[in-house]
């Protein structure tokens, strides 16, 4: 009405041109707001409870100004006037994890949208974990209990890891019962015995299913000092690494000293290289402590015992070399 009384009351020489844009104005403003949309709907939780508050923003990606509201205590909320195009809403609530959603509203279009459910936000909690010396040892203890030569005997003093850290007491302990009580300890126990049997060694133990039962006790238990002694025992005292590190790069010539060396050096405790009195003192001590095992007629004499711990050792450095040059070849994982 105001505007009607507006053009009356004007000159007369522009009156006219008044009412043309009073006209045009009355004809065009309804189209103009009916081309504008409305955008509406509920922010909830995953549970379907309101959330109320929740700030959300309604973006245009520069075609005009963002805009912004909260969610009523209902969680509704409501944008009118919504020029017509793509579209992007944010939904932003304390404790609730940031959500954006995207679309396009048409001209005149009344928006309503499935509830917008907001998940927990999830809590970052830094940790700094150090492992200890001990629980590293393990998981490698771990990767060396898969190998088993030709995936029958077990290999597991064997470290294809020059960086591996040192096993404690109780890693070495363990790592020697698993070898000694293996399954193939037994069958390849049954085997020496049987052939003792046959050649009639160690006469004291007789003849028939006791002499071959007393023979098969004698080398299973022999094995299992030895393992004991060598591997747990003496490497405890001397602070020494039991197991052999595979080289593997140089020349053959360089890795053949190396796989011989290892025979009078080890690594110790420290990781440092160092004379082996670990290997040295239980190759002796094994000797005549399975001396013992057998009939006192067949015992062998000290001499005897000293010249055999000798050559022991120099199956020690064939070892060593079958170690570096084949055993990794036929490796194979315990399936």
């Amino acid at each position: 009405m105001k505007l009607f009384t507006a053009c009356h009351r004007v000159a007369a020489p522009i009156r006219s041109s008044c009412w043309l844009l009073l006209i045009s104005f009355l004809i065009l403003a309804p189209v103009a707001f009916a081309q504008q949309a409305t955008i509406s709907g509920t922010v909830v939780d995953l549970s379907g409870a309101s959330v109320a508050r929740a700030r959300i923003k309604l973006m245009f990606d520069g075609r005009s100004p963002d805009r912004e509201t909260q969610s009523a205590d209902s969680g509704d909320f409501s944008f009118p006037d919504v020029a017509p195009g793509p579209y992007r809403l944010s939904f932003n609530a304390k404790g609730f994890a940031l959500k954006t959603i995207g679309g396009e509203v048409l001209a005149g279009q009344t928006l309503n949208l499935p509830p917008a459910a907001l998940v927990i936000e999830s809590i970052t909690t830094e940790m700094n974990v150090t492992q200890t010396q001990a629980e590293i040892a393990q998981v490698q203890v771990k990767v060396q209990e898969q190998q088993r030569l030709l995936g029958l005997v077990p290999d597991y003093f064997t470290s294809y890891d020059r960086e591996a850290v040192p096993l404690n007491s109780k890693q070495k302990l363990e790592l020697t019962a698993k070898t000694w009580f293996d399954p193939s300890s037994f069958v390849i126990g049954g085997i020496i015995a049987g052939v003792w049997q046959a050649e009639n060694t160690h006469k004291g133990f007789g003849q028939g299913a006791q002499g071959y039962a007393k023979r098969y006790g004698a080398s299973f238990v022999d094995y299992g000092t030895r393992l004991l002694i060598e591997k747990a025992v003496t490497t405890t005292i001397f602070k020494q690494d039991p197991r052999y590190f595979y080289k593997g790069t140089g020349t053959s010539g360089s890795r053949a000293l190396y796989a011989i060396s290892r025979t009078f050096v080890c690594r110790g405790d420290n990781k440092q290289d160092q004379f082996c009195y670990s290997s040295f003192i239980s190759r002796f001590a094994t000797g005549f402590i399975t001396n013992y095992y057998y009939p006192a007629a067949d015992r062998d004499k000290a001499g005897v015992v000293l010249r055999n711990s000798t050559i022991g050792i120099g199956f020690d450095a064939l070892g060593s070399l079958f170690q570096e040059f084949v055993a990794r070849k036929i490796t194979r994982k315990r399936p």
